[in-house]
């Protein structure tokens, strides 16, 4: 019996090229990436020889972060753009080791882009967490009214930068600095619908004014609230990394949105000889009057 994972969707410019020791190894665009990862806990299948390929390497300096090193970080911090699905996507190593393109999410992108169909006129698709924006940018391209919440200036910002690599409008995307929770909940005294929400939430952040996010203590109240703001027909994406639930949870979670059906599951890295799976955190997806 093996565990529910949802299908693997590839992308042109991303490759999983190994994983073990507690890192792995990832190719995006020309450059190769050395990263840790706390799930890869079994042996590696290529040699250290391999690995030292890496042009860049991230170093852990403290549970805040640290600092990327090699050859491709001589210079400066690097940048380079990626394609991603008809659309561009700005790589930009953090010191939080994070990239800004998350590429285990490909699934859920492309399920956004094969229900675009079954909707009636402009879907409107709302994007909590929106961080750099590639969700947002793709689902506009294919014909959503898109708008996209992150509570950083900086995140809204590569947003933007995504948007136009992307050869998008100023207008195509509403982009807007706010509070997770708070912006669905006055959305829900507008009035407002949507078709499809998109949920990628940290485990702890901060607002723009200053609100306090948990996800333990504060997932089930923002489920509440975005129950609130579904058209009849409508697509829930819950998903998350290093939070300590089951998939079971946020199955139980998404069930309150009402009648549906609830997919619940991992999303996962192949590597590239189409072998091993590597964990990327857990997902839940409730879909309303979209059954097959």
């Amino acid at each position: 019996m093996q565990p529910a994972v949802f299908p693997v969707v590839a992308l042109e410019s991303h490759a999983l090229v190994d994983s073990g020791a507690g890192e792995k190894l990832e190719r995006y665009g020309d450059r190769l990436l050395r990263r840790p990862d706390p799930q890869a806990v079994w042996s590696r299948r290529l040699d250290e020889r391999a690995w030292a390929r890496a042009d860049l390497v991230f170093v852990r300096e403290s549970d805040r972060g640290g600092r990327w090193e090699g050859p491709g970080a001589r210079g400066g911090a690097p940048e380079w753009t990626i394609p991603v699905l008809g659309a561009v996507a700005r790589i930009r190593p953090t010191p939080f080791k994070h990239l800004g393109l998350f590429p285990e999410q490909a699934p859920n992108w492309r399920l956004v882009e094969d229900l675009r169909p079954r909707f009636e006129g402009r879907p409107r698709l709302l994007n909590l967490f929106g961080y750099s924006g590639l969700a947002s940018v793709l689902a506009a391209r294919v014909g959503y009214e898109a708008t996209h919440v992150d509570a950083s200036r900086a995140a809204l910002a590569w947003t933007r930068e995504n948007q136009a690599l992307s050869g998008l409008p100023d207008n195509a995307l509403r982009v807007v600095l706010e509070d997770a929770l708070q912006f669905a909940r006055r959305e829900a005294r507008r009035g407002a619908r949507y078709e499809v929400v998109l949920l990628d939430p940290p485990h702890y952040g901060r607002g723009p004014k200053g609100e306090v996010w948990r996800f333990e203590e504060r997932i089930a109240e923002l489920v509440e609230a975005v129950r609130e703001l579904l058209a009849d027909r409508s697509l829930v994406v819950l998903s998350t990394y290093a939070i300590g639930c089951s998939p079971l949870t946020f199955r139980n979670l998404l069930a309150e949105l009402g009648p549906g059906r609830v997919e619940a599951g991992e999303l996962a890295l192949s590597e590239e000889d189409g072998g091993r799976l590597l964990p990327c955190g857990f997902c839940a997806r409730h879909l309303r009057g979209l059954e097959p």
